[in-house]
């Protein structure tokens, strides 16, 4: 209550400054396309949807010999409509214009079908819908504002994604793992204007792709797609899900940015014209998270920074270069909260310190060729880790180690495809080649040694030491083609495409990568659409798998295949208006081939993720797996100053370790719901809320007689592999709220916000955590007879924590645009 109190009290103190301001005028900027052959367009009208006119006269202008467009108008949001001859429509909605930024909103136009009966029927679909010909199904999109302001995503896209239909996350929503349908977070694949970047999230997991905070800068993202499943061929290394952020270029005429500061961050971003045809974003963050958390006495204290810059260059009207960076350096720890108990702390302390850093850099070219285009993009990524854990927290002694991981990946691409329209085929073909450098230094402590009372040893210390340094190429060739049938109202794609690899042993076999896909669609009407699809996927296993050595030295997992998944979709869309979208669709997704573990012969799929490293040990290919379910998904566009998503998930995930038999991997939380609602007020305020609930995870029990017999040997409680993700843990249940006030001058705007996660302070789901219950000064362990605990832990009390844990945070802050 007292943080909402000084926020109302800002709020009226800022407001008596701007009583006597006059409406200030904002700008939007852009450019229109053909979205085929990617050739600006001249004479396009751009005008204000009629719905959000601010006065009774149109307001719209044409885009100039360059295809560019600017329009000037007073402060507010808008929906825009382009429209030009020969092309369908187009529409973006709720663009926000403010006094402080240019805001930049781009259209690709569709050209329209010869026959003037199917140009009503195509043109009413085509502003709501966002799939294609080669994609007509599993696509969703969000645009910027709905990133922005998102409630209880601090500004993280990793979290506004988790909105989207078939999206879960981890256990207790504190990390950005992305689950896809059931699949494991490592299956999605991401890419930044049209270079693949690995890394989204600070801290991230070896081996996957999530961490609880995410690296991208919302202020640099005009939209994000996501293709769930019938993603097209040119993407390689991917079985779950394809992301793909675009980011908007710099504003040409002026220079202009924003500083955002809040309790968990401050953040600087800055744009504008390095020359006549050429612009630049730039952006820094330094996160506060450390201190914050510590004040409200959570135990995790992140602490990190970011970068992102974007380049753009015009060589001329056909030939645009793009250059991209982005990189972090972060550091994790755990902290004692104020408020906790002896068994509780020591838990704390023996999670692992993190520190890593990251970068992707490419350079993009695009030239327009005869009807169509050519993509060349060459990058390189690389991806630092260290990662340390003591027993006891006992920090730098290492006699108390439990693991010590010092690893790199590099991987350096290029990636070449040809897109043309030809007499109403679509064409796209090319090929990606890397070169791969992977080192790995791990050191494990599996279990202390044992001496007993004449300190004779009575089981030795067992470690695990693999020291690795691999370095391979990476090839893969593609192509797809596409047409449109039966008055354009069929459209049928078919792709293909083969991976090879230098490493593993069938490495070269093109054939075993052979991965065909075809979907098809049927427009019924201007409302209802069929959609289908069936493909095959590959990826090959995660570096920490392919580099792990045994004690001899010897790369044992040479052997492994890539990961195989077969997708089946079907679904339906209907578009009652342009700015409404429903979809059904049901999934099955079948693999084979996933990586089992040889230690204790389970699929890594049932292992989950954590803050450690996953696939360092020797696996076989022996694993399958499925995962099967059904999608709802309604998304209505700014109607009224109100916009709307919802999806609703149900999935079930299974996966088999060395017996055969099926069982609930990690990610099998059965039922996802998530909601969000937005609402804009007049004089600058708006609103956010957002709802999510996600079924509780499969998770393994303890063994109590073998965590209790092996504690002190292994610092932690012995899982019953035999009753493997038989329990489920309470479901996620999280209520955000996100509120705004925007104040617009001449030429600044000031957005003062209050976001806060879990707002109504659920309980927050975590795993167990099995400890022999500590004395209450933590000096030592309770024990039953009162004598010193035993070796064999026999007189000890064991105890199983149940973690749930409300994880709050809420943050005022502040954003000047300028």
């Amino acid at each position: 209550m007292k943080l909402l109190h000084w926020y109302t009290v800002l709020l009226s103190c800022l407001s008596l400054s701007v009583l006597a301001q006059t409406t200030p005028t904002g700008i939007i900027i852009g450019s229109v396309r053909d979205r085929s052959t990617q050739e600006l367009l001249v004479g396009v009208t751009v005008q204000v949807d009629n719905a959000t006119q601010p006065t009774g006269q149109p307001q719209g202008t044409t885009t100039d010999a360059d295809g560019r467009f600017r329009l000037e108008l007073p402060v507010g949001s808008y929906n825009l409509k382009a429209t030009y001859v020969g092309y369908l429509p187009g529409e973006k909605f709720n663009i926000s214009v403010s006094s402080g930024n240019a805001n930049e909103s781009n259209f690709e136009l569709e050209e329209e079908s010869k026959r003037l009966g199917e140009v009503v029927v195509t043109a009413n679909r085509a502003t709501a819908a966002v799939s294609s010909i080669s994609t007509p199904n599993s696509i969703q999109r969000l645009t910027t504002e709905e990133i922005k302001t998102n409630p209880g995503g601090n500004f993280d896209i990793s979290k506004v994604i988790q909105t989207l239909p078939g999206v879960g996350g981890s256990v207790g929503g504190l990390r950005n793992d992305i689950i896809i349908r059931g699949g494991a977070p490592n299956e999605n694949v991401f890419y930044l204007d049209g270079i693949e970047i690995p890394l989204i999230n600070h801290f991230q997991t070896q081996g996957g792709t999530g961490g609880p905070q995410g690296i991208l800068n919302v202020s640099f993202i005009e939209d994000v797609t996501l293709a769930s499943s019938s993603f097209d061929a040119r993407y390689d290394n991917v079985l779950a899900s394809v992301f793909q952020f675009r980011q908007r270029e710099g504003n040409p005429n002026r220079l202009q940015g924003n500083f955002r500061l809040s309790g968990t961050e401050a953040a600087l971003t800055t744009e504008g014209p390095l020359a006549s045809n050429t612009t630049f974003l730039a952006s820094v963050r330094r996160s506060y998270l450390q201190y914050f958390f510590q004040l409200i006495d959570l135990p995790i204290r992140p602490n990190y920074w970011d970068f992102q810059a974007k380049i753009t260059h015009r060589i001329n009207k056909k030939t645009t270069l793009t250059a991209i960076g982005v990189g972090a350096i972060d550091e994790f720890r755990f902290g004692v909260p104020r408020q906790t108990t002896p068994d509780k702390e020591f838990v704390i302390r023996r999670n692992p310190l993190i520190n890593q850093w990251n970068y992707t850099g490419g350079l993009n070219l695009r030239r327009l060729i005869s009807n169509g285009y050519l993509n060349v993009a060459l990058s390189r990524n690389a991806f630092d880790n260290a990662l340390d854990r003591f027993e006891d927290g006992r920090t730098g002694d290492e006699s108390a180690r439990v693991l010590r991981i010092r690893s790199r990946e590099t991987e350096n691409k290029l990636r070449l495809d040809v897109n043309q329209f030809v007499n109403g085929w679509r064409y796209s073909m090319g090929l990606v080649a890397q070169y791969v450098q992977f080192s790995n230094d791990l050191a494990a402590g599996l279990r202390n040694e044992v001496r007993d009372s004449l300190g004779t040893v009575i089981t030795p210390a067992q470690r695990v030491r693999s020291l690795s340094t691999i370095d391979f190429a990476r090839f893969g060739l593609f192509g797809q083609v596409s047409r449109s049938w039966l008055d354009n109202r069929l459209g049928v794609s078919v792709g293909v495409r083969t991976d090879v690899n230098t490493f593993t042993d069938n490495g070269l076999n093109a054939l075993r990568t052979l991965s065909p896909r075809l979907s098809v669609s049927y427009a019924l009407n201007d409302r209802w659409s069929l959609n289908a699809s069936i493909g095959r996927y590959f990826k090959i296993p995660t570096y920490t798998v392919l580099g792990f050595r045994d004690e001899s030295g010897q790369l044992i997992n040479r052997n492994i295949d890539y990961i195989t998944s077969n997708h089946y979709v079907a679904g339906v869309e209907y578009l009652p208006k342009p700015t409404t979208r429903f979809t059904v669709e049901g999934f099955y997704k079948q693999y084979s081939r996933y990586p089992v573990s040889v230690r204790n012969g389970i699929s890594l799929a049932n292992l989950g993720n954590n803050f450690n490293a996953i696939g360092n040990e020797a696996v076989t290919s022996t694993g399958r797996g499925r995962a099967y379910g059904m999608e709802v998904f309604f998304q209505q566009k700014l109607v009224k100053n109100l916009f709307v998503v919802a999806s609703y998930t149900y999935v079930r995930s299974e996966f088999s370790g060395s017996d055969g038999a099926l069982r609930p991997s990690a990610w099998d939380n059965r039922h996802l719901f998530s909601g969000l609602l937005g609402r804009k007020f007049r004089r600058g305020w708006e609103m956010g809320l957002k709802y999510r609930y996600a079924g509780g995870a499969p998770y393994t029990p303890f063994d109590l007689a073998q965590s209790q017999r092996n504690f002190l040997t292994l610092g932690e409680g012995v899982l019953d592999y035999s009753r493997l993700n038989t329990l489920r843990l309470r479901a996620l249940n999280q209520f955000d709220f996100r509120l705004d006030k925007k104040w617009n001058a001449r030429r600044f705007t000031f957005d003062l916000f209050l976001d806060v996660q879990n707002a109504f302070v659920l309980p927050t789901p975590g795993y167990p955590e099995f400890v022999l219950s500590r004395a209450p000064d933590g000096s030592g362990y309770l024990t039953t007879d009162g004598k010193p605990l035993q070796s064999d832990g026999q007189n000890g009390i064991p105890t199983v924590l149940n973690s749930a844990d409300p994880f709050v945070t809420p943050t005022i802050g502040f954003i000047l645009e300028f």
